[in-house]
């Protein structure tokens, strides 16, 4: 959920002329430089490591091209850290979390991982500002978000309004509480996660991009601008058919997917549902939103409950659209 608004405000640095999309970023960002490419493991189960020659761009890191994954998710990376010993994990929230190595060249694939963390970071560099004091100033207060934060006890009735995590127990399919997947305290406003928010003010975010009140309608048409050459899209669309419950269980398998500079796209009309070109992302914790630019609708779900794929959330999530478009087409048709 967090991705989406980390999105915008890179968005908004490429309309003031601070980067283009597709400028060399590395010599801005020389932790990100510094990563190399993992190529497998010699016989004593050491990485193989090369260095990274080609250049890293912004929309590499918008539409997950970089090459990058998540350490806790991706086997490789999981061997890579136990091989070297590290102990450092993305959910703390530390740039050591976000330093892995690339699974492949940049632009040479596509794989979802940290890269909007990288962009969050850029942001930082490019503006000299935190990165959640700029979503402040050119997202949060136009739009009236209050109760949106990196730092939910900064919210004078956070305790009144927390929703508790909640746990999906296997077994019975009873929730349970559990801890927070996330520090509570930790070094990093993170781009790619970490958001506490509200429906309310999500649904100002999402309205927002529709009105164009924090993009330029040339600029919102690059949000929703599928990004993918074919390669590129058959790999995610592999990924999607592995791991669908998860991933996109809104949209039936066999409708084609793309990726923007915010979200994934569904590139063809679901019956009942979302039109073709609608941008869609999901949460850790299951929350979900979508933008349908054609109908001029949009929608989210808030939930707290892991694992992530949780199947009562997609049944509702699903219910929740059908819902909105039923009552929708009725309407138009009155």
């Amino acid at each position: 959920m967090t991705k989406l608004i980390t999105a915008t405000c890179m968005l908004q640095l490429v309309e003031a002329g601070l980067i283009a999309l597709d400028d060399d970023i590395r010599p801005k960002v020389p932790q990100l430089a510094s990563l190399r490419i993992l190529r497998g493991f010699d016989k004593d189960d050491k990485p193989i490591l090369q260095e990274n020659t080609k250049p890293v761009t912004l929309r590499h890191l918008l539409s997950h091209t970089l090459g990058i994954g998540v350490d806790m998710a991706d086997p490789d990376l999981i061997k890579w850290s136990t091989s070297t010993g590290r102990t450092t994990k993305y959910t703390d929230w530390t740039l050591e979390g976000i330093m892995t190595p690339l699974k492949f060249a940049p632009g040479e694939g596509w794989y979802y991982g940290v890269a909007y963390d990288w962009a969050g970071l850029l942001l930082t560099i490019l503006t000299g500002q935190a990165l959640g004091a700029y979503m402040r100033e050119h997202v949060f207060e136009p739009l009236g978000m209050a109760s949106t934060t990196f730092w939910p006890r900064s919210i004078g009735d956070f305790e009144q309004r927390a929703l508790a995590f909640q746990v999906r127990d296997a077994s019975n399919g009873a929730l349970k509480p559990g801890d927070p997947p996330i520090p509570e305290d930790h070094p990093m406003e993170a781009g790619g996660s970490g958001l506490f928010s509200t429906p309310a003010d999500y649904a100002k975010l999402l309205q927002g991009l529709l009105s164009h009140r924090l993009l330029k309608p040339s600029t919102t048409d690059l949000l929703f601008a599928p990004q993918l050459n074919p390669a590129q899209q058959g790999i995610l669309m592999a990924i999607a058919d592995y791991a669908r419950d998860a991933f996109a269980p809104e949209i039936p398998r066999g409708v084609a997917l793309d990726h923007g500079l915010g979200g994934l796209l569904s590139m063809q009309d679901v019956e009942g549902k979302r039109r073709r070109g609608s941008l869609m992302w999901s949460g850790m914790t299951n929350g979900r939103w979508w933008i349908d630019r054609e109908t001029g609708v949009a929608g989210a779900m808030f939930v707290q409950v892991l694992p992530h794929g949780d199947p009562v959330a997609t049944a509702m999530y699903n219910e929740l659209e059908r819902a909105v478009y039923g009552e929708l087409l009725t309407n138009l048709a009155e």
